[in-house]
């Protein structure tokens, strides 16, 4: 068999937060659409996720959050710079806007995701197989929420780096969603760093912002693989991810955080990702481009040269993307 072009690993995020988006992250699986899952402990249905993820030995990483819920470590018991006066999370504008303002105690953090780690290893018998961060609280500027871990992510030498090239240019992106992901790939790019330092790497390419919810289709994935290895060198296998949210639309009230569901888990856009990812087109067509689906432990375990992610991709992320409109 010749070698691929690409390997791409395919996350769902948010296992755990119902069992209806759980039931639909599942059945993904089986299918060979969804390759590995990010799970947040603090969801809704973190326990039945975790059994899931056992009986169908799904690759399972940490979901850590900051931004949604109610959290699970000692600022559950008190005041805490993390939470809004009714106990929960701030948000993902307000975790934004407070640690922009300085007002995020950083001792906080790292004692909300330490705690995090320890019910994940709880929930799953042994360490996440990846940590990435609920809407992107790892790549935030100033601290870099990863290097918080001691030793760097406990081990997880393959964090999600949301770097999507050209995601500014998107015009079918409505106004606020392209802001927020100029905003991420934006820190995404300033993390690089730091990242680096720590002896973390990553995979060449990132795609997820520019095809969530209504905007994936096999033609944007397409595209936006394309567009981000755009200029990385080839002669060897390239690595990939890409993010995606699928599952069943939740029902209130269960599911969420601690708070409900939210409006997006709510609506179709998480059952349209899920015929995308499932429907025989995407597959059909990475297949023709030469695009293999694995896992993130199948990128770790190559021998060097065969299309391990690493520092090697630094300088070609560091080319400045396109302004946002």
């Amino acid at each position: 068999m010749a070698r691929p072009r690409v390997r791409l690993v395919v996350t769902a995020d948010d296992f755990g937060y119902c069992p209806r988006r759980d039931e639909g992250i599942v059945e993904a699986f089986l299918a060979g659409a969804v390759t590995s899952v990010s799970l947040l402990v603090n969801g809704a249905a973190a326990e039945s996720a975790a059994e899931l993820a056992g009986r169908y030995r799904i690759p399972t990483g940490l979901h850590a959050n900051l931004s949604e819920g109610r959290p699970v470590g000692p600022a559950c018991h008190g005041a805490s710079t993390l939470l809004s006066p009714e106990g929960f999370f701030l948000g993902k504008m307000g975790f934004r806007e407070a640690v922009a303002a300085g007002g995020v105690a950083l001792p906080q953090v790292r004692e909300e995701l330490e705690a995090q780690l320890i019910r994940f290893r709880e929930l799953l018998g042994g360490d996440p197989t990846h940590v990435d961060g609920h809407q992107h609280v790892h790549v935030l500027p100033g601290w870099w929420g990863w290097t918080l871990f001691p030793g760097g992510g406990y081990g997880c030498a393959l964090p999600r780096l949301p770097v999507e090239l050209w995601v500014g240019g998107c015009a079918w992106l409505e106004a606020p969603a392209r802001a927020f992901a100029c905003a991420v790939e934006r820190d995404a790019r300033a993390a690089m760093g730091p990242f680096s330092r720590y002896g973390l790497r990553w995979t060449d390419a990132f795609v997820g912002l520019s095809t969530c919810g209504r905007h994936m289709s096999a033609h944007r994935v397409s595209g936006a693989l394309a567009r981000a290895l755009e200029g990385i060198p080839t002669g060897r296998t390239l690595t990939a991810e890409l993010m995606a949210h699928p599952g069943y639309p939740s029902v209130p009230p269960a599911g969420g955080c601690g708070e409900g569901p939210d409006a997006f888990s709510c609506s179709w856009e998480r059952l349209h990702e899920l015929r995308v990812l499932t429907a025989p087109t995407l597959r059909t067509r990475l297949a023709q481009e030469g695009v293999q689906l694995c896992t993130l432990h199948d990128l770790d375990s190559k021998s060097h040269g065969e299309g391990i992610p690493g520092e090697a991709t630094l300088e070609t992320f560091l080319e400045p993307s396109p302004p946002c409109p």
